[in-house]
Order: C-alpha cells, then structure tokens, then sequence
C-alpha cells in the first residue's frame, strides 16, 4: 500500500494568491506533494524489490533440494530418459563425472575396470582393466583423484581422473570394500554390513561411525552410495530401493522405490540382469541417474512423494533383510 493519501483538503490560501491566475504552491507545498510521490516510488520499489528477492530465494531452494519434500518417507520415480549402459559391465560403483560423463567401476574377477563413459551413448572413452585377482568396488571422485575400493580386501586404488595409469594403492580400516561417496571434504564408505564409516582421505582413517537403522532395525548390505544434498543415499544389496540416510545418526529418512525398473527390463527380455546398483547426482544440474549390474540401460529419474498407503511393508517391496 503506498504511504499517505491520495486525497487531501486543499489547504487554505490567501486571497490574494486565489484569486491570481498564475498561482504556485508555496514551497512547503511544493515539498509536501513531491516528498508524498516520492514516498508512494519508494513503497513499490520497496514491495516490487522484495517480492524479487523471495522469488529468486524460492526457486534457488527448489533447485538445490527438489527431493526433499517434508513428512514424505517414500518415493517413487518418473523416467527423464533412458541411455544405452553396457551390459557387461557389473556395476559397482558410479558416479557423474561432468560434461555428460561418468566414471564407474565394474566387478568380477578378470573383468574389474575403471572407465569413463558418455552418457549418452555409453560409449566407454577411457578404460583401466585391473589384474585378474582383483574385484573392483565402489568409486568416488575427491578433487582430481578418484578413489576405488575391492572386495574381500582392505586395499584400494587412487588414480588421476585425466589419467588412469597414475595410480598408487592405499589401506582403509572397513572390515572390506563395498561402497564409496564424498562430500567435497571426508569420505563416506560401507563394508556390506549396516556401517556407514566417515573416512579421512589422507589417512583413511575412521572418523566416525553410524549403524544404519529404520524403525529401529539395523539396515545391513549397504553397497554403492552417493552424497545428495546432504544425505547419503545407498544401494541395499539385493533390494530394488535405494535408502536416504542421515549421515550424522545413521536413521534412513525414506526409501525410493524403483522395483519397476528391474521389473521392466526382465518383462522385456533382459533375463540375465543382476541387481540394482549405481546411483549418479549430477549437483549443477540436478539430474539423477541409477542402473544395475548388467543392466543395458541407465535411467535418468526425477522423484516424486508415494501420496498414498503402501499395500506392502517397506521390507517386503525392497526385499530387505532385517
């Protein structure tokens, strides 16, 4: 509303100046009515520069957490697109590497690699073939190294993003390597069990530890994770969903639901896939992408809250071990 009246009484005036034709305002007249226009100005400059400022706050909000929607424990999916994966490849970790790529580690003995991939083709760009007794694991990228754990040994592999034949080995104190994330600062990382460890990356040190619980049961296999806006989100081994957990207190605060998939690739045909596996967060442009082990297909996914009841038990739609 702007400040001050539209209407006012006319102030009266001497005679002398009524009855000239070429009558002026006084001086505080004069003053009385700019200082009113200016204070209506500045009232809709003020209200118009307000309502910009929340407008850009609102939508700068819903860009970095669009997932986020409060009182909601489960999500389902919509499909974005869908890209063309290797069907060899045995997914076990995956993350999005910039510039339409992905790095990811593959499995199984003989068959372990690092590679960097197009997203839009799946055309393998770079590919790093580990020795023959060496399973690769989860992966992440920290800086411009990326960071690679095996299965069934406390030993991982650092290797330069641009270059993969600079390589060296580290020592980690997991019980064994499953899974990798970080969030620009520690590393996150699961063994198979409900741990979710806090790693130094200089040191590999453990810095803290949570056991990952929903409704007050441990949530064990946690496998290939991925930091999203300030969770970690986890593959279960052998379930269809993935688990959002807070970091701090290991309590998973919803599950997305994404069993439709699997279903959708053995309906047409793909009858020799193996679980899901592999959760990629693009931050700068919000994208989310997840796949599986011998999947032929990457999708790329936008959640959306399950508005109503489940007719099943959480641990029976994601087949979870509890």
């Amino acid at each position: 509303m702007a400040v001050g009246s539209s209407k006012r009484n006319k102030p009266k005036r001497p005679s002398s100046v009524l009855s000239s034709p070429m009558a002026f305002p006084s001086p505080s007249q004069a003053r009385h009515k700019m200082s009113s226009r200016y204070r209506k100005r500045y009232s809709f400059s003020f209200i118009l520069i307000t309502f910009s400022l929340l407008f850009v706050l609102y939508v700068n909000c819903w860009k970095k957490a669009p997932f986020v929607e409060s009182g909601s424990r489960f999500y389902t999916f919509d499909i974005v697109n869908e890209f063309p994966h290797d069907p060899n490849a045995f997914t076990q970790g995956l993350l999005y590497g910039g510039n339409d790529t992905l790095f990811e580690s593959t499995g199984l003995y003989g068959r372990s690699s690092v590679r960097q991939v197009l997203l839009h083709t799946g055309k393998v760009l770079v590919n790093h073939q580990m020795g023959s007794s060496q399973f690769g694991e989860g992966l992440t990228l920290l800086g411009e190294r990326l960071f690679q754990v095996t299965w069934l040994k406390k030993t991982g592999f650092i290797y330069d993003r641009y270059d993969f034949s600079k390589r060296k080995k580290f020592t980690h104190q997991m019980q064994d390597g499953w899974g990798l994330t970080t969030d620009g600062k520690i590393i996150f990382g699961s063994d198979g069990s409900s741990t979710l460890y806090q790693l130094d990356p200089v040191t590999w040190r453990v810095l803290h530890k949570v056991n990952v619980r929903y409704n007050n049961h441990e949530i064990p296999f946690l496998n290939e994770l991925e930091y999203v806006n300030g969770e970690v989100w986890a593959n279960v081994w052998q379930s269809d969903c993935i688990a959002r957990i807070s970091h701090n207190d290991g309590v998973v605060r919803s599950w997305i639901l994404l069993h439709e998939l699997r279903q959708s690739l053995l309906g047409s045909g793909h009858r020799d896939i193996d679980v899901l596996n592999g959760i990629a967060w693009d931050e700068e442009d919000n994208r989310l992408f997840v796949t599986g082990k011998l999947w032929p297909k990457l999708y790329e996914i936008k959640l959306r809250p399950v508005t109503s009841p489940l007719n099943d038990k959480i641990e029976d739609i994601c087949s979870i071990r509890v």
